[in-house]
């Protein structure tokens, strides 16, 4: 279970990593980057342990990409098999969310906000960080009530 304190987000998709950050009192998801991905996973590990460092995070969350109809694909496996090698090498606790529509919410959100298509890809992988991010905060605070 991941401690109090700031918690990373992360969209971990096959050209991009979307990242947020949550607040201290963990309440609230913000989108801050997006990486793109380097030649390994080894390298896209250590920019994403720079990033908790940066932001003195006690754990990170995962989206994974389950299907609507609750199915494990293989995006979603891809997704497990990396949280399994972010779990060996950061030394944080690493938890997962399932992320189901969240791309799509936060395609919706930043249309809304008046973004256009251009706009969008430079935002969109942080905007889903974001929104997995929140999502994990209200299921976590749901539990503790």
């Amino acid at each position: 279970m991941i401690p109090d304190g700031r918690v990373v987000g992360l969209d971990l998709g096959s050209k991009r990593i979307g990242i947020a950050v949550t607040d201290s009192a963990q309440k609230v998801a913000t989108g801050v980057a997006t990486l793109v991905r380097g030649q390994t996973h080894g390298e896209d590990h250590r920019a994403i342990a720079g990033v908790i460092e940066d932001y003195g995070a006690v754990g990170v969350v995962v989206g994974v990409p389950v299907s609507l109809s609750g199915l494990i694909g293989a995006a979603a496996t891809a997704v497990l098999e990396e949280v399994e090698e972010l779990r060996s090498v950061l030394d944080v606790v690493v938890e997962t969310v399932d992320e189901r529509l969240t791309t799509v919410a936060a395609a919706g959100a930043l249309r809304a906000a008046g973004r256009n298509v251009r706009e969008q890809r430079n935002l969109i992988d942080q905007a889903a960080a974001a929104e997995l991010l929140q999502t994990w905060v209200e299921r976590r605070k749901a539990v503790s009530r």
